[in-house]
Formats: structure tokens, sequence, C-alpha cells
């Protein structure tokens, strides 16, 4: 399986601007920018679009361990808060927080075992080459 996306830039690096596509065309000619990356600008960044395929991803892979594990999943919600470093311009960590709704039969010890476990294995989660954090609130 292969997965693509399309990005086109015009001009320099601060004046300049840009857009993304992605296969699906949820993103369809998507504004990117320097202001969008780097101050405040409306539009997307690729930062931005990491942490939401971290969360998208790890939120997935919780759901699979807990059915796999012979539960119903309930409400899982997942914000990932992605470090970038401005002076040396990279990625330092992600932190990924997940807030889960109890479900009959899951211990909150259980809960975080499983989504410790999702974070290792999501897919996403093993393609980064940064430190991962979590915080899980069950309730």
């Amino acid at each position: 399986m292969k997965r693509t996306a399309k990005a086109h830039w015009n001009g320099s690096l601060q004046e300049g601007q840009g857009e993304l596509t992605s296969q699906s065309t949820v993103l369809n000619n998507t504004n990117y920018s320097f202001k969008t990356r780097f101050a405040d600008g409306i539009g997307t960044n690729p930062e931005e679009l990491l942490a939401a395929a971290h969360a998208g991803c790890f939120t997935m892979a919780v759901s699979a361990a807990l059915t796999k594990a012979g539960f119903t999943p309930n409400d899982l919600n997942t914000e990932a808060i992605l470090d970038l470093d401005m002076q040396s311009l990279s990625v330092t960590g992600i932190h990924l927080e997940i807030k889960g709704a109890p479900i009959d039969g899951v211990s909150e010890a259980q809960f975080k075992e499983i989504a410790e476990g999702a974070k290792a294995g999501c897919i996403i989660s093993k393609a980064l080459s940064v430190p991962i954090t979590l915080g899980v609130t069950y309730a």
C-alpha cells in the first residue's frame, strides 16, 4: 500500500506560499506558508500535520488493542503536542495526551498499560526517531 501527498511552493521562504494536497483530497490545495509554520497565519504546516497524524494513529492503535483484548472502546480523545526547537529547527519530541472514558471491565492500570503498548506500536511512533512521552487520563 502506498499513500501520497503533494506539495507546491512558489517564492522565497519568508514571502512565498504553497499548497498541500493529499491523495484522498481531504487536503486539497491547502495553504501553507512561512507564517503558518513559524507565526500565526491561516493554513497548515508540516509539524501540525505530523502531530495530527500521530494523534490519529495512536488513538486507533489504542482502540485496536482494547478490541483485541475483548473490550469495546468508548470515547478516546488524544492531543499530540509536538516540540519544535527553533534554534536547531528540529522536532525534539512529541507528547501524547489521551483521555479515555471508562470501559466495563478495564481498570485504570490496564488502560494505561494498553496505551503504553499502543504508543510503542503505533505506525507513526515507529516511524519517528524522537522521544515520545505519554499522559493518560481515564475517567
